[in-house]
């Protein structure tokens, strides 16, 4: 199971520490709210009073051994960008940073943020999906219940045709489209519509539509 650490226990903070839990996450949360803290201390793996723009204060909470962290600060921008910058200088491997403005989601990027979400844009429980997927997932919530996603090739796909894998009848999603990497790694991927015949390559990057559920379940399977 991943380590997850959440910097702000704000709405996004608090509602996505919530659903990891209740995953069974492991979840490191810090925010300077001793009264956030103390409620969070009973669900989480382990809540932190804290300053995340002071590096020693996220070494001392761990967060360097972290997997994912989330910079879930809200309208500080100058914390958010502290909080980034110290994270990928503890070497944490994936940033996802929260920003309240296009220009705001630029400056996180070109500090060392991985990821750039908008609190208007990303729900908690998306996110939460997501973080705790096996595989590579990115999830776009197009009505209740239903997404479409962006998969890597489960191993019981690999090097089959679609028609052989019969990806409808065993995992209930469709195939919409196939991202293959073209000859020159530099260039962008290349997009297929696939057929039936269509083999389908470890390296491949499938875009899936079905029940939230049903991609979890075809997620897990990579």
């Amino acid at each position: 199971m991943k380590r997850i650490g959440i910097i702000g226990a704000g709405r996004l903070g608090a509602s996505l520490a919530e659903s990891l839990a209740e995953h069974g996450a492991e979840v490191l949360l810090i925010d300077q709210n001793r009264e956030i803290i103390q409620e969070f201390s009973e669900f989480v793996t382990k809540a932190v009073e804290g300053d995340a723009s002071n590096s020693r204060t996220l070494e001392d909470a761990g967060f360097q051994e972290c997997d994912v962290v989330v910079v879930a600060i809200g309208s500080n921008l100058e914390g958010s960008i502290m909080a980034t910058v110290n994270c990928k200088e503890l070497g944490v491997p994936t940033v996802v940073a929260k920003a309240n403005s296009d220009m705001h989601g630029k400056i996180l990027k070109r500090v060392g943020a991985d990821v750039v979400i908008y609190p208007n844009r990303d729900c908690a429980k998306r996110l939460a999906r997501t973080l705790l997927s096996k595989g590579s997932v990115d999830l776009f919530e197009i009505s209740d219940g239903f997404s479409i996603a962006e998969i890597d090739v489960p191993e019981s796909l690999k090097n089959k045709t679609l028609a052989e894998a019969e990806v409808r009848k065993n995992f209930g999603v469709t195939v919409l489209c196939v991202r293959r990497l073209a000859e020159d790694p530099a260039q962008p991927r290349t997009i297929i519509i696939p057929t039936a015949d269509e083999v389908i390559q470890p390296d491949d990057k499938l875009l899936v539509f079905g029940i939230d559920k049903k991609i979890d379940t075809i997620a897990q399977d990579t």
